[in-house]
């Protein structure tokens, strides 16, 4: 019961690929293709100038399209800022940057930035890792190390 398989010729597959290609008008590319002369448009460079003109006027209008949803964008934060007493990124960079310029009015050199947590005096960790060893040795041992 097994079904005969049918065999495909190369003209099975062409056939129909071709016959779209001619059908879409590609004769005349055909002819490039083959390496025939191409036929020169006298409107061509008035065409592209409208196309890029076309281009041109679409990218402003997309601009000015997105500008306007920026801005409506913009006023619905600026409303929830004012509604929750919340300040803008920027205000706040320049009230710091303001603090951080009074406090070192007086002085020659830069203010120093804080030290985050954790990062603090290296000699103290150290005293805490070698107060945290001692713990563990037995007494005579701390004895030891304690008369040094």
């Amino acid at each position: 019961n097994e079904l005969p398989m049918k065999k495909y010729a190369v003209r099975d597959f062409l056939f129909p690929i071709l016959s779209l290609f001619f059908l879409k008008g590609a004769t005349k590319d055909m002819g490039k293709m083959l390496g025939g002369e191409e036929e020169k448009d006298p409107d061509a460079d008035r065409k592209e100038e409208e196309r890029q003109e076309a281009l041109r006027q679409q990218e402003e209008e997309r601009k000015a399209k997105y500008a306007k949803m920026e801005a409506e964008r913009e006023s619905v934060r600026q409303g929830i800022r004012d509604k929750y007493g919340i300040k803008k990124k920027e205000e706040k960079e320049a009230e710091a940057q303001a603090a951080m310029e009074q406090a070192s009015e007086g002085s020659l050199t830069r203010p120093k930035k804080a030290i985050p947590a954790g990062c603090g005096n290296e000699e103290e960790e150290e005293e805490s890792i070698v107060d945290t060893v001692m713990k563990f040795l037995p007494g005579p041992l701390q004895d030891m190390f304690n008369k040094k």
